[in-house]
């Protein structure tokens, strides 16, 4: 997510607005009924707020005069504008191009070897709640079981749109923002400013920190998650990226994050008709290949949850609850995929993967953070398909697996 600057505002042009002129305003004389009618009840009530008021005043019940509406609309659509390309930049065409991070892999020297001090002692990871990208670390430092290995700061978006710390500390088994437990900092920008040379960057989640030598490690969720499953050594659990998978795995990623992960961003970020058609017809032609695919397979590798599955699965646990509204991604919902839905619910059923899902933190940081996007900042109810009991109900993905099919089809 980025970061609002609060100068940004003053360099918005303003339409010129022309009031009344002076011979049509009312004299005196003709003031005073006014102000009697006002506190009338039939037409006015005395707790109406003063914008509302001053409208009924100026034009009565009817709508604004269309030089208004205008003048309005074309400053609301500048604005917006200039807004969007500072939340998102885009190319010429509108299209949203995400920028790349700045420390895109983790170093060599973390990759911890038997004839080396462990250096991974000193890292702390730093993610958003509502950030897909950040959820991705999240699972992975689940199930790899790394959590008393790899301590954790949650951050929250600010109303600037900078991630900000709690002071309350994380509390219950369901993941919430809390303070910086690593530096002490009340952003997040603060804690990147401390590394040596200083930064003036996107101040993105997730983002790994060495905390003795104060650096940024890796800020790019993909090199953290390579790095999580096979280059931290107190790590356990499943291997997301066998050996004999990873061309498979590098294929579906390349399919899966400019048409889903981020294509979804594309489509909500979309700066002119044209970006988003193209966006919105990449997205669903995706998903309906997907939904094809996982007709006949557990995962997206066969019967091996890898990297793959969790770069997917934190975009569709958001779909039905953020993406479809917020960014338009309207033709279907995820519940409308059979497949795709069972999918999800099976992942999130993994042992500890729910516990990092807070889907009342990914709403607030959606609806209320992207002011561009919602400006009401009204955060509209949950659905029922995203709430934590139907995601419970059983998926019977069990029977896809090769050794099950293997079963089914041995004679009686």
């Amino acid at each position: 997510m980025a970061t609002l600057n609060s100068s940004f505002f003053s360099n918005v042009q303003t339409l010129p607005f022309q009031f009344p002129s002076p011979t049509n305003l009312p004299s005196q004389r003709q003031l005073v009924p006014i102000r009697i009618r006002m506190s009338l009840p039939d037409k006015y009530n005395s707790s109406t707020d003063p914008i509302t008021s001053l409208t009924r005043l100026l034009w009565g019940r009817a709508l604004p005069p269309q030089p208004l509406i205008s003048a309005v609309r074309s400053t609301w659509s500048a604005t917006w504008l200039l807004m969007m390309r500072q939340l998102a930049p885009s190319s010429s065409s509108g299209s949203y191009s995400r920028p790349p991070g700045l420390f895109p892999s983790v170093p060599s020297l973390y990759h911890t070897s038997p004839h080396t001090a462990n250096p991974t002692n000193s890292l702390h990871l730093y993610v958003g709640l509502p950030c897909p990208w950040a959820h991705r670390t999240l699972i992975v430092r689940a199930l790899k079981n790394l959590e008393a290995h790899l301590p954790v700061s949650i951050a929250a978006p600010g109303s600037d749109g900078s991630w900000e710390f709690h002071s309350e500390p994380t509390k219950g088994s369901v993941l919430v923002a809390g303070p910086d437990s690593a530096n002490g900092k009340k952003n997040l920008r603060e804690v990147y400013r401390m590394r040596r040379g200083g930064y003036d960057g996107r101040s993105t989640v997730p983002m790994l920190w060495d905390v003795e030598r104060k650096e940024v490690v890796c800020n790019e969720s993909y090199g953290i998650i390579e790095f999580l499953n096979s280059g931290f050594a107190a790590g356990s659990g499943p291997d997301l990226c066998p050996v004999q998978l990873r061309g498979e795995i590098e294929r579906w990623n390349q399919v899966i994050y400019p048409a889903v992960n981020n294509g979804v961003y594309r489509c909500g970020f979309a700066q002119s008709q044209e970006a988003y058609d193209t966006a919105v017809n990449e997205l669903f032609t995706t998903l309906d290949k997907l939904e094809s695919h996982l007709s006949t397979n557990r995962y997206l590798c066969g019967d091996t949850l890898t990297l793959s599955d969790v770069c997917l699965f934190t975009t569709l646990i958001r779909f039905d609850l953020v993406y479809n509204v917020l960014f338009k991604c309207t033709k279907r919902k995820i519940i409308e995929y059979p497949n795709l839905y069972s999918y999800t619910r099976e992942i999130y059923q993994m042992p500890k993967v729910a516990e990092t899902c807070n889907f009342e933190a990914i709403m607030d940081g959606y609806y209320r953070t992207l002011f561009p996007l919602n400006p009401g900042g009204i955060r509209p109810i949950m659905p029922l398909v995203c709430q934590y009991e139907s995601l419970s109900k059983p998926h019977g993905r069990e029977v896809l697996s090769s050794k099950s099919k293997q079963l089914q089809l041995s004679p009686q």
